[in-house]
């Protein structure tokens, strides 16, 4: 974990090795959320990015009387 700190503007700087892991570009949105006590970044990617993101997922599996 690392820490960051807020500037005069209320900007921050994601860490390098945090931007590279999750493979943030500039100008990328991102969704920002209150949760609790926290401020969380979501990334927001485009549909097509997400394009097979489900592929293999197991179907098989028994579905509630009120889903079906």
């Amino acid at each position: 974990m690392e820490a960051v700190k807020i500037s005069p503007k209320f900007q921050v700087v994601i860490p390098k090795k945090v931007r590279e892991s999750m493979q943030l570009r500039p100008g990328q949105q991102m969704q920002v959320i209150e949760y609790g006590n926290r401020v969380e970044l979501i990334p927001i990617k485009s549909v097509e990015s997400m394009r097979g993101f489900m592929k293999g997922i197991n179907t098989e599996f028994t579905r509630e009387d009120d889903r079906l």
